[in-house]
């Protein structure tokens, strides 16, 4: 009896043992699922939305982690594409606010509209926004509104530069210009190239295409018409960029672009900024935003602070232009991938 009796009392020890871990389980389970006390550090949700994936725009996103992991916060991303289809643009947005997450970061301009139009309660930060005032996304650059802020990714020199670069190893070309009529803040872009080339050299010629499948045909029709491409950030064409490259390369046409990412696919030059630093800005203004230091309506647009030129050696040899010593001193290289 008294062996029966002390198997009995090691029982019930152990399932009393085994109920009390299966408690201290539950409390870790739960607690996992609430993002926001993570051993009474908060963490923040941020919804991220991007017209289409390509290296400028993906640069700009790794630059805006990199600065709230750099601020200390802990952060729970959400990446949301719109595949280059402006009809996703507004289901993503919707789709962050019915989440409430405590941030919007908006990477293009398409995604800011569609972020703006969605929510005047949930902050905005963007970037790669050409033009913010003229999509309508705030109203001055110095009061930006409620709940919008960001950093946009042309710099007020950027294409007159580059205008004056290619009228000035290029003279008397005609200038190919390829872009969707869509996209606002590519027509701001040709706009701005047009009123740049007047008094120059040059010509211009225009391709506009709806989609990503259009460009490599635009670009066809350019050849024999055009002495030089020059593509502005265009989100439609630089997704494309491949196709554009390669009638560049066989046809022996320079390809200027808006950007040094676009360099190290394949173009040749051009008065740029960093994507990576414009989104480790913006990442800047979100962890001030998020922390309380500052109100976002408070926090002016910016513009990007440095540009420079830029120039990609292998591909100009691809594309016949003939290398100017100057540009050893002046230009930063960029090695193709």
């Amino acid at each position: 009896m008294k062996r029966g009796l002390q198997l009995i009392v090691i029982a019930i020890i152990s399932i009393l043992v085994l109920a009390a871990c299966g408690s201290e389980d539950t409390s870790g389970t739960s607690k996992s699922k609430d993002s926001k006390d993570n051993g009474g550090k908060k963490t923040y949700h941020i919804g991220a939305t991007q017209i289409v994936e390509h290296p400028s725009l993906d640069e700009a996103y790794r630059g805006f982690q990199a600065a709230l992991k750099d601020a200390g916060l802990d952060v729970e991303y959400d990446l949301q594409s719109a595949q280059g289809d402006q009809n996703n643009v507004a289901p993503i947005a919707n789709n962050f606010v019915a989440d409430n997450v405590d941030l919007i970061f908006a990477n293009s301009t398409p995604s800011a509209l569609g972020a703006v139009q969605a929510t005047s309660e949930i902050p905005i930060v963007f970037t790669s926004v050409t033009d913010a005032v003229a999509a309508g996304l705030v109203k001055s650059m110095d009061e930006p509104g409620q709940n919008v802020t960001g950093v946009l990714d042309l710099h007020p020199d950027a294409i007159k530069k580059t205008v004056e670069f290619i009228d000035e190893n290029f003279d008397g070309a005609t200038v190919g210009l390829i872009y969707n009529a869509g996209e606002q803040n590519s027509v701001t872009q040709i706009e701005a190239v047009k009123k740049a080339a007047e008094g120059t050299s040059l010509t211009l010629s225009e391709r506009t295409v709806a989609s990503s499948a259009e460009v490599q045909q635009a670009a066809t029709t350019l050849v024999g018409e055009a002495d030089v491409f020059y593509i502005v950030t265009d989100n439609t064409v630089v997704s494309a960029l491949d196709s554009v490259i390669g009638v560049a390369n066989e046809q022996d046409i320079p390809l200027i672009v808006g950007e040094p990412d676009s360099l190290k696919k394949g173009g040749f030059a051009t008065f740029g900024i960093d994507y990576y630093t414009i989104g480790y800005r913006s990442g800047e203004m979100a962890a001030a935003i998020l922390t309380g230091e500052k109100k976002i309506s408070e926090i002016p647009v910016e513009y990007p602070k440095e540009i420079q030129l830029f120039i990609n050696k292998q591909a100009a040899e691809k594309q016949g232009v003939e290398w100017n010593k100057e540009w050893d001193e002046k230009a930063k290289l960029v090695e193709q991938e």
